[in-house]
């Protein structure tokens, strides 16, 4: 990312430390390298150490300052308390971008036990066990906060064939607003973001496996593209930076008005699927997790 992209003032951020989970890849990596840019501090969490510490190490390469990648499973309560022990030892958090996801396309009757908790136990429970972590310190410390959820249109409309997914995220929404009137007394401030089409290889390989996923296609959208990475950036420095210090509670689409178009879920293109095409997209899938599976392992 250029940092001509971005639309803010250099050292915007300089003070702040923020904590995004699933930062080591896609829109998290994203967002990080654009607080690292504005001065933030960062820290980074995922699965996979031997992937955050190669983000980290670029980042810093390119950007200067401080990228600090910590394994943690986020399905783990007690992963979380030491891991947010580690960051608070230097210094308390002063924000947090739950960015962490899992989701992929599947008739909800194919769906397992197992498959709903593979998406739930992230997106919703996850989510929220870091959320309640950090808040809680925050609230014993008598310090500010803000906090900021990757969440998706689906929130508003459902997301058929990604119930999982679309369940769970709109909990967090449910979270977001929630939380934005009970802990707004303590100085928290709770947003989210609900992208549109922002490209990424895991988002490609779960939701568009190969090329199935209709709302990949950019000429569905009004502005016949697809988003930038810098635009979801933007947008995610402005609401964690001190000039936003009045919205709160609030879940800000950026998707190109996509979902006034359509619904910018994934009805139109799967819906008349037959067996053997829903079976090829689940081996595609089933490949996925088994090479993310190895790599975690490495």
């Amino acid at each position: 990312m250029d940092i001509g992209q971005l639309m803010f003032r250099e050292g915007l951020l300089t003070g702040e430390r923020i904590l995004v989970t699933g930062g080591g890849t896609g829109l998290g990596r994203e967002m990080s390298e654009a607080f690292l840019k504005l001065g933030a501090e960062v820290h980074i969490c995922g699965r996979r150490q031997n992937r955050l510490d190669e983000t980290a190490g670029e980042l810093t390469q390119a950007h200067g300052g401080t990228v600090i990648g910590h394994a943690c499973d986020i399905r783990d309560p007690e992963a979380i308390a030491a891991m947010v022990d580690s960051i608070w030892e230097h210094g308390p958090l002063t924000g947090l971008v739950n960015n962490a996801a899992g989701n992929f396309v599947s008739r909800t009757e194919d769906l397992s036990v197992n498959g709903f908790n593979a998406i739930s136990d992230i997106v919703f429970r996850g989510t929220f066990y870091v959320t309640l972590d950090v808040g809680k310190r925050l609230i014993a410390q008598n310090l500010p906060g803000n906090f900021l959820s990757i969440l998706t249109t689906w929130v508003w409309n459902g997301g058929p064939f990604v119930v999982p997914s679309a369940m769970s995220k709109a909990g967090l929404n449910a979270m977001t607003q929630s939380l934005a009137v009970e802990w707004g007394r303590y100085g928290m401030r709770f947003n989210a973001i609900a992208p549109g089409l922002f490209p990424t290889d895991g988002m490609s390989a779960r939701l568009s496996p190969g090329g199935r996923g209709g709302n990949s296609h950019d000429e569905m959208n009004p502005m016949g593209r697809h988003g930038e990475m810098h635009e979801l950036a933007n947008l995610a420095a402005f609401l964690m930076g001190p000039g936003a210090g009045w919205v709160n509670g609030q879940t800000i689409a950026i998707d190109g008005g996509g979902f006034q178009a359509h619904g910018g879920n994934f009805y139109g293109a799967l819906k008349d699927l037959g067996d053997e095409e829903w079976n090829a997209m689940r081996q595609m899938i089933e490949g996925t997790n088994a090479a993310d599976k190895a790599d975690r392992s490495t």
